[in-house]
């Protein structure tokens, strides 16, 4: 591995918590309530209901409070509803209002939500005011760890994980680990990472997640059996994973099973209507020449779009992949601009080549699409732009490189821009 890379120490067996989602555990589980509640089915309602009932019971409860946050947060991941936002931005202010100082639990709960919101700099900086009281929170360290990965410091969000692999070896750790590596392009050890944590997954929405990250992994590289293997092991321990659904979809779509593909799109954005879920299956009806309807998918995307910002989120990648679908690439490059202000990760990076270059400043675009694909993170998109861009300024020698490298990478990366690839590759051969 490289000098800044996860250190994986022998960790004793992990600890596998439900909301490895977000921030895995809050530090100090609320106390059983003092009334009975009545149970629905729903493992994440009935402790959302126990945790109201514990506070209706006693109200001062910060800790609870705080709780309650998280698990609203949770309960947003898995609808794709952003209104929950507004719920678990009350639950911490009860939480603060409550106690306002040496409030751990407090700060953490508030740095999940600034990250679901995409505000990673606020999420970074209630994270450090936790650690600056409390230098063993491994719940900080998975807030700050995920806001410092999303403004693109490299550096620093591997030395968060590593503090929190460090205090509490579980699958919240083991997952964000995984990635940091695969983000550097050491697969093979995020991959290792995740097989070690399925091993030892007892919950099957446990070994679900695990199945789903080591799919997404082989679809990223193209691994294609063994991503649609581990995407139907996922949804076999837990048929409600929307991660998994989405990864089935895009096996379907790969294997030109376009039917099963649209049925599993519209099962996916009926239960979470996300803009990304909803734009990737636009672009699967825009690839079969359903245009109308890809284009109604679009304006589902901007309408909940629309709602996250209201509910304080932050998405300038949304903003970009909506204005290029119309054509405004002005538009498209002032929106990734302003996002690259905010944060330097590789996918903004990215994203503001692409608009450049559609914009027609190929030149321009270059030097961010070279920090993309430098990053060594194996991302077929990233490759796929660049090779487009190379094109553009006569760089032929380098564009077939980078196309061939997303094929490579994933021959299947998009129902629309896949195909863009090959078409381009053939014509560059030819000249």
């Amino acid at each position: 591995m490289g000098r800044k890379s996860i250190l994986i120490g022998a960790a004793a067996g992990l600890v596998l918590v439900a909301l490895g989602g977000v921030i895995g555990a809050v530090h100090g589980q609320p106390p059983a309530p003092t009334t009975d509640v009545v149970l629905t089915g729903d493992p994440l309602g009935d402790q959302i209901g126990r945790t109201q009932q514990r506070l209706a019971d006693v109200p001062g409860d910060w800790r609870s409070w705080a709780a309650l946050a998280v698990l609203y947060l949770e309960r947003s991941r898995t609808t794709g509803d952003p209104t929950w936002y507004t719920k678990a931005e009350g639950a911490v202010k009860r939480s603060f209002d409550a106690r306002p100082d040496a409030n751990a639990d407090a700060n953490i709960a508030a740095g999940a939500l600034a990250n679901s919101r995409h505000d990673f700099s606020a999420a970074r900086t209630y994270a450090l005011n936790t650690i600056a009281v409390n230098a063993y929170s491994a719940q900080a360290y998975a807030v700050l760890g995920d806001a410092e990965t999303q403004l693109g410091h490299r550096d620093a969000a591997t030395a968060a994980i590593q503090q929190m692999l460090d205090l509490r070896p579980g699958l919240p750790a083991y997952s964000r680990a995984a990635y940091d590596l695969e983000q550097r392009g050491e697969v093979a050890d995020a991959e290792a990472l995740l097989l070690r944590a399925r091993q030892d997954a007892v919950l099957p929405t446990d070994a679900s997640f695990c199945d789903t990250a080591l799919g997404d992994l082989a679809w990223r590289t193209g691994r294609l059996d063994e991503a649609g293997q581990r995407y139907a092991a996922a949804l076999r321990a837990d048929p409600t994973n929307i991660a998994a659904l989405l990864g089935r979809a895009r096996v379907s779509t790969a294997t030109s099973n376009v039917n099963t593909a649209l049925d599993d799109y519209a099962t996916l954005t009926r239960r979470a209507p996300a803009p990304g879920y909803l734009l990737e299956y636009g672009d699967l009806l825009r690839s079969v020449g359903r245009t109308a309807d890809a284009d109604a998918q679009r304006e589902l995307a901007v309408a909940a779009h629309t709602l996250f910002v209201a509910n304080g989120g932050i998405d300038g990648l949304t903003d970009v992949t909506v204005a290029l679908s119309t054509g405004d690439t002005a538009g498209a490059v002032a929106a990734a601009t302003a996002e690259w202000a905010r944060r330097q990760h590789a996918d903004v990076a990215d994203a503001l080549a692409w608009a450049l270059y559609a914009d027609g400043k190929a030149a321009q675009a270059l030097p961010y699409a070279d920090l993309a694909v430098g990053t060594g993170a194996p991302n077929a998109t990233y490759a796929f732009h660049r090779g487009l861009i190379n094109a553009a300024l006569g760089r032929n020698t380098q564009a077939r490189a980078d196309l061939e490298l997303a094929l490579r990478t994933n021959p299947n990366f998009s129902p629309l821009d896949a195909p863009a690839a090959r078409a381009a590759l053939d014509d560059l051969r030819e000249s």
